[in-house]
């Protein structure tokens, strides 16, 4: 099992989402977050540096069992990106699951995914 955390952009999140629904993927899910990375540089302001400012973002996270991670990122790749891919397209980082369990069955493991 796989946790697949996902960072796009918010106005790519219907598409991905869509994307994720025709690859079989329906279960995610989607957090309003702020951070920065390198489509902003430190500015200069009166001789002081200035930290950049947030950017709003979107934060997707999917448990997968390992045999979808590879359709699961090419999905996201493939849709959260603008055209030929531009700087602040986002990022995938894929962690290791120890454990899952569905609260209401007690199912754990691959299964409560």
């Amino acid at each position: 099992m796989k946790l697949i955390t996902a960072i796009i952009q918010p106005d790519r999140l219907d598409h991905v989402r869509e994307a994720l629904i025709q690859a079989d993927i329906t279960r995610i899910t989607v957090s309003r977050v702020t951070g920065h990375g390198r489509q902003e540089d430190i500015e200069l302001y009166r001789g002081q540096q200035i930290a950049p400012n947030l950017i709003p973002k979107i934060r997707l996270d999917i448990a997968v069992n390992d045999e979808f991670v590879d359709i699961t990122v090419e999905t996201i790749i493939n849709s959260a990106s603008h055209g030929l891919g531009e700087i602040g397209d986002g990022k995938i980082f894929i962690t290791p699951l120890e454990e899952c369990i569905r609260i209401r069955t007690k199912e754990r493991g691959g299964k409560a995914i």
